[in-house]
């Protein structure tokens, strides 16, 4: 098939765009880079061809627009939603056809997406993420990820990350504080102290002494288990050097491993409690015998092994404590860097699927296009689904530039809320410029003047009204990315309060209408419009990429809204949809059903007519 087209260097070219554009850095068992694995794999069957790898970050500013105009196509496989978005955005800005694609498990689907005829990435709301309130974590937990988040984005961020960042653990730290006869941070090594010593400290404070303070309230316990304090003097030998004998022996910092230290080899092993309590301050020892330079900068990475190692067993100490199952160090590491395991065959027939949309791309045959489903079951004793794309999302802030509205608590949200949690988390911008009219409040660029930087980094830590041109309830803002060369409107709106638990952010950001709500088959029973989809697909099977990825959970306030959608052959057609006067819910019967799964992401699709919806149409 690839021989078909001349001249066949073309298809190599853009073929190797995949590649080029696959930054990510992951490693194999011989310390190989993805993208040097796939470059060295296909110039084996066509060595004449020019393959030109990138090791860096997608969102470089490198590789701004310009950089994608290069491409008669660009095959995505990302691993992150925010990453994909990205991409998305810069290839509606170049005008440039994508190809996106993911797999997870025996899942998988490749979708294509043409500015102007075809949905965008964004045209599909992604579920959010879960997110468990504050108190939960640090008090109440009853679920392994609580331990999995508290040990990852409070204790770990406390130890080796940026001491200036706020977190909740300060909370229990200022009660120590005051219990005691010293007031300086309880997370900081004294002078007098070693290593062992430190770490003794750290575990007792944490594992001992805020579980005490926790039990003071008695009425929080009135209906729940009580946890149990655990000291390190009851888990552990005075001395652990005595014990572990190898622990002083060498180790580079790229290697460091509290497991080896100790022994310990089969990550899928379940650790006892004192085996927890070893690595994690063996952990935290190689953290400053071999990795000192780093603390103060680290933030937590999945593939950072000593990380992995102390979040694991940090993890494991408190669920120890509050009653909760321990894990292995495997199944910790996939919850703590969301990690959905990939099936080889899967990914073999996607890489194949993508390929063969893009021959259509390169050919322009977009009255073949297909986005192409693939299921774990059979249905109509079928296991690829191939449907014509649709339209564009008329709803979709990012290629119909529809408006925003956000609700805000315009005297206690600070701009810097309003830019990581709205403008970078939700909106998926990396270099923002943040305006009201004609006046500049925010922007990012390495060529900004010294005073100018200094005068932005001022405004982040105002409230929204404090601001030099105030933003008050009415408001219009202009957010824009000048590296995606996209841009949209947001109204702010005013509001008090926001309940805690639903509304974490304490911002509400709407506005922006998803196309009909999808769903699936559950055992050849469909799923309607108004009825739950939880059981329609495992929380589980989240679409990713071709290695690991971020698991996205829907949480109980998303909001689906049903809306109509064409399929591009309508749109190249010009014509409406005829839908000979019938209800939604009654045309809904013989057309098709989806659910948007994610990675981040992507839809899966069941036909309840597959005969009609397989047959070729023509332009």
């Amino acid at each position: 098939m690839l021989g078909s087209l001349r001249p066949r260097q073309v298809i190599y070219k853009h073929f190797s765009s995949f590649f080029s554009l696959a930054v990510r850095s992951w490693r194999f068992a011989f310390h190989q880079y993805f993208y040097q694995v796939a470059r060295d794999a296909v110039l084996r069957f066509r060595p004449s061809i020019s393959i030109t790898p990138y090791h860096a970050n997608v969102k470089e500013s490198r590789f701004n627009v310009d950089f994608f105009k290069e491409f008669d196509v660009v095959l995505n496989g990302l691993d992150n939603l925010d990453a994909r978005r990205h991409v998305n955005r810069l290839c509606l800005a170049a005008d440039v056809p994508l190809v996106e694609s993911g797999t997870t498990g025996f899942l998988g689907q490749v979708t294509v997406h043409l500015k102007g005829k075809t949905e965008c990435y964004d045209c599909q709301t992604k579920p959010a993420p879960k997110t468990y309130p504050v108190c939960t974590i640090t008090s109440t937990p009853s679920k392994f990820v609580h331990c999995i988040v508290w040990a990852k984005d409070l204790l770990f961020a406390k130890l080796f990350g940026d001491k200036n960042q706020d977190n909740d653990l300060n909370v229990r730290s200022i009660d120590a504080a005051n219990s005691s006869d010293h007031s300086e941070d309880l997370f900081e090594c004294r002078k007098d102290e070693d290593i062992e010593q430190y770490g003794r400290r750290i575990y007792d404070h944490v594992f001992g002494h805020n579980i005490e303070v926790a039990l003071s309230n008695e009425e929080t316990w009135k209906n729940r288990n009580k946890p149990r304090p655990i000291y390190s003097k009851d888990v552990l030998p005075e001395k652990l050097t005595k014990e572990n004998g190898n622990m002083e022996k060498g180790c580079t910092a790229d290697d460091a491993s509290a497991m080896a230290s100790l022994g310990l080899k089969n990550p899928q092993d379940l650790w006892s409690l004192k085996e927890n309590s070893r690595v994690l301050l063996e952990a935290l020892r190689l953290f400053f015998l071999k990795r000192e330079k780093e603390i103060g900068n680290l933030t937590f990475d999945k593939d950072d092994q000593l990380a992995v190692e102390f979040v694991t067993a940090a993890a494991n100490i408190r669920a120890s404590s509050f009653g909760i199952p321990l894990h292995s160090l495997f199944e910790a590491k996939g919850i703590a860097g969301n990690i959905v395991h990939a099936v080889a065959t899967t990914n073999a027939v996607i890489a194949g699927l993508i390929v063969i949309e893009a021959i259509k791309v390169l050919k322009k045959d977009s009255n073949n296009y297909r986005m192409t489903y693939c299921l774990e079951h059979p249905s109509k004793k079928l296991l690829l689904m191939p449907v014509e794309p649709y339209e564009p999302n008329k709803s979709c802030y990012v290629c119909s530039e529809t408006p925003l509205s956000l609700e805000v608590n315009t005297h206690r949200c600070k701009l810097r809320d309003f830019v990581e949690k709205i403008v970078k988390a939700k909106l998926g911008m990396n270099f923002p410029l943040i305006m009201q009219g004609a006046s500049i409040l925010y922007e990012v660029g390495e060529d900004l003047e010294e005073d100018m930087v200094a005068i932005y980094a001022a405004n982040l830590e105002k409230s929204l009204c404090e601001l030099p041109s105030p933003v008050t309830s009415g408001t219009v803002l202009t957010v824009e990315d000048l590296q995606q060369e996209f841009s949209c409107s947001i109204s702010i709106k005013h509001r008090e309060e926001f309940d805690e638990e639903k509304e974490p952010d304490g911002m509400l950001l709407s506005g922006w209408v998803e196309a009909p709500a999808p769903v699936i088959e559950d055992n050849n029973k469909p799923v309607g419009n108004s009825e739950s989809t939880s059981n329609a697909l495992p929380a589980e099977d989240i679409l990713e990429t071709e290695k690991d990825v971020e698991i996205q959970e829907i949480s109980e306030g998303t909001k689906i809204v049903t809306g109509k959608k064409r399929k591009l052959s309508e749109v190249f057609k010009g014509t409406a949809p005829d839908h000979s006067g019938l209800s939604y819910e009654s045309r809904n019967h013989n057309q098709l059903e989806k659910l948007d799964v994610d990675d981040e992401d992507d839809e899966l699709i069941i036909s309840d007519d597959w005969e009609s919806l397989t047959k070729k149409r023509r332009l």
